[in-house]
């Protein structure tokens, strides 16, 4: 792999994984800011739970690149 490809794949995996979190964060504040507004979720500590786990998981996603790939993560 060319390290122009190399550095664009990398950057795409950090880049997927931030937007996993921005997303899961927006979430986590609909949640807390109005959750009788959101029906199809009675559990609202469990959906937020949910959320939660997506940014740990995708932390760690990109602590792993970082690890393992740091040259240019």
């Amino acid at each position: 792999m060319s390290c122009n490809l190399r550095q664009q794949t990398l950057d795409a995996l950090r880049s997927d994984a931030e937007g996993n979190i921005a997303k899961a964060r927006v979430n986590v504040e609909v949640y807390l800011h109005n959750p009788v507004g959101i029906g199809e979720h009675p559990d609202v500590l469990g959906a937020i739970q949910e959320q939660l786990d997506i940014i740990a998981h995708e932390e760690e996603r990109i602590e792993v690149l970082e690890k393992h790939f740091s040259d240019h993560v």
